[in-house]
């Protein structure tokens, strides 16, 4: 067992507390409070009155499809010989000796979905994995986590200039339909033939249908690269002439349309909001976002699309959000419990609760507020995988 005291501790379940203690067993938190039942022969972490807190949780990356400093070697996360790629899987394009993951892990952020990137109109699975191993199918927390689908300018510049669709925002809408329709006749002749074998014939396999099998059954929601408003709108309207789950990824308009997206209840993954507007469905990137949709009423997440904002800055840039009026308590729900619960792993981690996996950061100072904070010691499943030195 493992004791941690002396901090206090942000459960992200309820209050703070001042100065409290967390226990873990077997990789799972026990208990947490001002005082635990601890046994004497715990090994004692002494947060040293520094902040006890979840780990972060990133919604939306391409961490370890896309690797640092290798250029085309590591670029593992489009696969542009076909618009329409659901039958490719994350899982494996992802690389976890990519330095990237000891950059995360050491400055906090314990969990990441990643997957695809947005060339294609539709580009396969993301996953959700912890950060810290060397074997991603013993990291995996949830697989498959959504189904990658792009709209805008990435899908029309990467085929329109080859003269093949999309070569404009209603080709990469027809495109989805296309697979859509297909999608729903393939799953309906495949649950008639189950039902009734001897009067229904099963249908030839298809791998790319039966990659989205677990869209059209709920199990899994879409998760739309939208920028402009227009495509956030398409999205939705595609979604519900399917019937399917989405996820609004990007959301760079949605403070434009914030009320109407409160009203659709599809939450909302902002960013990545650091760094230059490098491309025009870009100009109205504002930091303002992650606060008008809140005060809407929308449900959010903070992302840093990593590599285009390293992973180790998620909380800098909930704490940029937070300086451009987003209350405190929800930039720490944005990057904490808030993409747990949309990403459907809230179970394991976001919070500081009994039963959940043991994903723990102790900081002097604290993320969100101070550049110069620094990370103590990050633990995942309970393992204390860094440490400060000196």
């Amino acid at each position: 067992m493992i004791l941690i005291q002396n901090g206090r501790i942000k459960t992200m379940a309820g209050p703070d507390i001042p100065q409290g203690q967390v226990l873990i067993d077997g990789g799972k938190i026990v208990a947490v409070g001002e005082t635990v039942n601890a046994p004497a022969e715990a090994q004692v972490i002494d947060a040293a009155g520094g902040l006890v807190a979840p780990g972060f949780v990133d919604a939306h990356c391409h961490i370890g499809l896309d690797e640092e400093a290798i250029g085309f070697e590591g670029a593992d996360y489009n696969e542009m010989t076909d618009p329409v790629t659901p039958q490719m899987r994350g899982i494996d394009g992802l690389n976890p000796m990519d330095e990237a993951f000891f950059d995360a892990y050491s400055h906090g952020v314990t969990t990441a979905v990643t997957g695809p990137g947005s060339a294609n109109v539709v580009g396969g699975t993301f996953l959700a994995v912890k950060l810290w191993g060397k074997r991603v199918d013993d990291m995996v927390v949830k697989n498959p986590a959504a189904m990658k689908i792009a709209w805008g300018e990435n899908p029309k510049r990467c085929y329109g200039g080859q003269k093949k669709a999309p070569m404009t925002r209603m080709g990469t809408a027809a495109l989805l339909r296309e697979l859509l329709a297909k999608s729903q006749n393939y799953m309906e002749e495949l649950d008639a033939w189950k039902q009734d074998p001897e009067n229904h014939k099963k249908p030839a396999y298809d791998q790319k249908l039966e990659a989205m099998l677990p869209v059209m059954r709920h199990e899994i929601p879409l998760k739309s690269h939208a920028h402009r408003a227009d495509d956030i709108f398409t999205s939705l309207r595609v979604a519900k002439e399917f019937g399917l789950d989405i996820t609004l990824d990007h959301c760079t308009d949605g403070h434009l349309i914030a009320q109407e997206l409160a009203e659709e209840g599809r939450p909302c993954l902002v960013g990545p909001t650091l760094g230059n507007k490098s491309k025009f469905e870009l100009k109205e990137k504002s930091w303002d976002t992650p606060r008008a949709l809140v005060e809407a009423g929308a449900k959010i997440a903070i992302i840093t699309d990593a590599p285009v904002i390293p992973l180790r800055y998620l909380p800098l840039c909930a704490g940029l959000a937070m300086q451009a009026g987003l209350p405190e308590e929800e930039a720490w729900k944005a990057v904490t419990i808030n993409p747990a619960e949309i990403v459907g792993i809230s179970s394991r981690v976001g919070s500081l609760e009994s039963g959940k996996d043991a994903d723990i950061v102790i900081y002097q100072g604290d993320p969100l507020r101070d550049v110069q904070c620094k990370t103590l010691a990050t633990l995942i499943d309970g393992r204390l995988v860094y440490q400060a030195q000196g």
